[in-house]
């Protein structure tokens, strides 16, 4: 290309700013050339290739303080290379081997590195959208100074994630730049199909926000606008949303191919080429000369090819089920905290509260959110007094937008702080679902950033409130690995657990039940104290039965065993579903010999049914009767009391009680 059909003669940069750029292009542009021969030769798996939007990347990595987060997506190696990423750990991640950055556990450019200030994507997509917002309300909170910059495509501007994250920016003023690349296709879906407004960055002050399009193929305009831009935010702290306008030149990863594609509009985008447009206006500028360019090429495939044959080099991966069972949690070495002999007789909800409150004064990084919990306090009260108490940049009123505030939460963890997030009830879960199973869970296992972050969980039947408002929804959440997931019953146990969910930073689901809130009391040391999650409560010893129960079952258990004036039953409370007291279960079990496991959840596909399981596969030999569980009817939960009450499994547990008793 003799003539360059962008126009880059109105930026003012030195030689040396216009040469880096140049070979911050060339580099990954090169990788991707010798990525896609090794994908002919079947020595790499997949590949998501961003030729013809390395302007994006780069200008946007340059632009940047290297302090500063960046979460790219598929087609931003440019983000990576210019962030000086190890080439030998990058080829390894995409081989699967030992030194990637997942160890084997995830392919492409689905991961993070601390080191490098760099927080790869999920396939979900829209979520690090949201854990960007978090990023960047960690970066304000801890006075950096600091933008966080997080990528999109033109796609997945139409998920909700997007809409969420976009907003809480805006409301709460966080310094983020939302940079879509509007490529054109969302795999095959022209952008005709995807939206109707003309521009996405119209879409800006909608949210109130600032808004600007930037021809993404002119790595010029792309540095020195974000540049700018960046700088400006740091010192008026608010979002920007940013539509780079540019084309994917390959399919949306090279099995797709571009057949879809009209050949005129291919034709148009590759006179367009980001680095051939760029490197002949440095040659007709005098500034890149052949021998440089030759340098250059030269210097980065010796780079390359040094990497990949060291990355070659190491052997496959290997299995080890120990490792891979460790990794699915960051290590926590629970160090017991002991009461004072001061306690008070006052309900769960207050135990819940008195909690909250001391994890508070006690981590000065915790930050709680949630739906009306900072001036109303909470439609259970729980947080009453907190924002007084902590200031209202540590207890955080959110928008109705539960995927939204997760990613957040997530993105605080990140940064290195702790996070609490109410459901207003835990029915609301389900419109956050998403980052709690499918990032929060397994961030640590893919590349070992633990998910700092509690998600309270308001939860339970009993109290009239219907289909919406009444579930308890623990197996949602205890099916997969890398979540805990605790289930108090009691006062004592509900401000003790949950003092060592925040200081486990670990994801944990924390049921709450809207029922016991105010109907059970117990006495609670006044002190701040924990318990340790994995520990089963004895409540009543026996060698007659074994019923084994958590939540409000607990009470109807205890209920049954006194009307009855049943003293021969072994009653555990679980009080943790994740991590399980396994060894608890099995010596009652072996104790007794027949068992009853009881559950407000309905009966299918509920955590009593894998209690049952692992009973009958460990301790056939000493069952005396067959494993019953009880639970609620395979109905969603009604309204009124009466049907309620027989939704519920109350009267079932007295039935099966005196079955398996007789048999």
């Amino acid at each position: 290309m003799s003539k360059p059909l962008l126009d880059f003669t109105e930026y003012d940069l030195s030689k040396e700013e216009m040469l880096l750029l140049y070979r911050g292009m060339l580099k990954p542009r090169l990788i991707e050339e010798k990525m896609l021969i090794l994908l002919r030769q079947g020595k790499i798996s997949k590949w998501f290739s961003g030729i013809g939007q390395e302007a994006i990347s780069v200008g946007v990595a340059q632009a940047l303080d290297p302090e500063a987060y960046i979460l790219p997506m598929h087609r931003n190696l440019g983000v990576f290379t210019t962030r000086n990423v190890p080439l030998y750990r990058l080829f390894a991640q995409w081989q699967g081997k030992a030194a990637g950055f997942t160890r084997g556990r995830d392919r492409s450019f689905h991961f993070g590195t601390q080191e490098h200030r760099i927080v790869g994507m999920i396939s979900h997509l829209g979520p690090q959208l949201g854990v960007a917002d978090g990023i960047a309300l960690a970066e304000a909170l801890q006075g950096t100074g600091r933008v966080t910059a997080v990528f999109t495509g033109e796609g997945a501007t139409s998920e909700g994630d997007f809409h969420e994250a976009l907003n809480l920016a805006s409301v709460w003023d966080l310094p983020v730049l939302f940079c879509i690349e509007n490529n054109g296709y969302g795999l095959s879906t022209p952008v005709s199909e995807q939206y109707r407004c003309e521009h996405l960055a119209d879409r800006g002050p909608g949210y109130g926000m600032e808004s600007h399009i930037i021809e993404g193929n002119n790595v010029l305009e792309v540095y020195t606008r974000v540049k700018a831009l960046a700088e400006d935010v740091a010192q008026n702290p608010r979002p920007v949303l940013l539509e780079f306008k540019t084309f994917r030149m390959r399919g949306h990863e090279e099995a797709s191919g571009t057949k879809y594609v009209p050949q005129e509009l291919m034709d148009h985008w590759a006179l367009r080429d980001p680095l051939e447009n760029y490197a002949a206006y440095l040659r007709g500028e005098g500034v890149l000369t052949e021998v440089l360019e030759v340098r250059y090429k030269k210097e980065i495939q010796a780079e390359i090819q040094e990497a990949l044959d060291a990355a070659y080099a190491e052997s496959p991966v290997e299995f080890e089920e120990s490792i891979e069972l460790n990794d699915v949690f960051q290590k926590f070495v629970y160090q017991e905290i002991k009461p004072a002999k001061n306690t008070q007789e006052i309900r769960l909800v207050d135990a819940v509260s008195q909690g909250l409150r001391q994890a508070m004064e006690r981590h000065d990084n915790l930050v709680v959110m949630g739906q009306d919990i900072a001036d109303y306090g909470g439609v259970f009260k729980v947080t009453e007094g907190f924002a007084e108490a902590f200031g209202k940049d540590r207890v955080r009123n959110t928008p109705i937008c539960e995927s939204g505030v997760v990613s957040a939460a997530m993105g605080l963890s990140i940064k290195g702080m702790k996070a609490v997030v109410e459901m207003q009830f835990a029915d609301f879960v389900s419109s956050g679902f998403n980052p709690i199973v499918n990032y929060l869970a397994k961030v640590h296992y893919r590349w070992g950033q633990p998910a700092d972050v509690v998600v309270r969980m308001p939860c339970g039947a009993g109290v009239g409130a219907g289909p919406f408002h009444s579930q308890t929804n623990e197996a949602w959440f205890t099916k997969v690995p890398g979540l805990k997931v605790a289930y108090p019953a009691f006062p004592y146990d509900a401000k003790g657990l949950l003092a060592t969910a925040v200081e486990d930073p670990n994801p944990v689901l924390f049921f709450e039940h809207k029922a016991l809130y105010r109907s059970v009391y117990g006495p609670v040391p006044e002190s701040y104290y924990n318990l340790p999650f994995g520990k089963a409560n004895v409540l009543r010893q026996g060698e007659g039965l074994s019923l084994i129960t958590y939540g409000a079952g607990v009470h109807w258990a205890l209920e049954l065993l006194d009307q009855q004036g049943l003293e021969d039953v072994d009653l555990l409370d679980l009080r943790t579903l994740c991590p399980l007291d396994w060894d608890a279960v099995f010596d009652s079990v072996k104790k007794t010999g027949k068992v009853l496991i009881l559950q407000e959840d309905s009966l299918f596909g509920g955590v009593g049914s894998d209690l049952a399981a692992r009973i009958a596969d460990t301790c056939f030999e000493y069952l005396d009767g067959p494993v019953k569980v009880v639970g609620s009817l395979e109905t969603p939960i009604p309204f009124a009391r009466s049907l309620e009450a027989g939704y519920l499994p109350k009267q079932r547990l007295q039935e099966a009680m005196e079955a398996l008793r007789a048999y």
